[in-house]
């Protein structure tokens, strides 16, 4: 009896050794490729769309002779003008230019992502809402 209590707690024993040994050996594999580099000062290049000029897409970037892919989105919207790696504070519209239609605002850059080329200021205009918002309460009046 007692022979097979050791045995037995020395099979355990060998067991915990082989799982913490291939533990260690996965951990250590896992640092070596994933996002560790040696390169400091990755380019990345404009977002391209999957499918179309718009949507979820793919961002390559480079640093000396390696080369990484990221998800990226394209927005589909008035944003496409000035891409969505460049990020602006806006301001309010302005009045609406009857003679056009539409109504401005400018933007000042707040932030450029993934080291992209952005402008300093823009200017950005959408046509004029035909309706006018009531002011006051929302919602049903109720008569009496």
């Amino acid at each position: 009896m007692r022979a097979v209590f050791s045995l037995a707690l020395l099979l355990l024993l060998a067991l915990m050794l082989v799982s913490s040994e291939a533990a260690r050996n996965k951990k250590e594999k896992g640092k070596g490729s994933k996002g560790a580099s040696d390169c400091a000062e990755w380019r990345y290049g404009n977002c391209v769309a999957n499918n179309g000029d718009c949507g979820l897409g793919v961002r390559e970037g480079t640093c000396d002779e390696q080369t990484r892919k990221l998800k990226c989105k394209v927005p589909c919207n008035w944003k496409k003008q000035f891409g969505a790696d460049c990020k602006y504070k806006f301001g309010n519209w302005g009045e609406c230019d009857s003679t056009s239609n539409t109504k401005t605002r400018a933007g000042t850059l707040k932030k450029a992502l993934f080291h992209s080329e952005c402008q300093d200021t823009i200017q950005v205009s959408k046509p004029c809402s035909l309706k006018t918002k009531p002011k006051g309460k929302k919602g049903k009046v109720r008569e009496n």
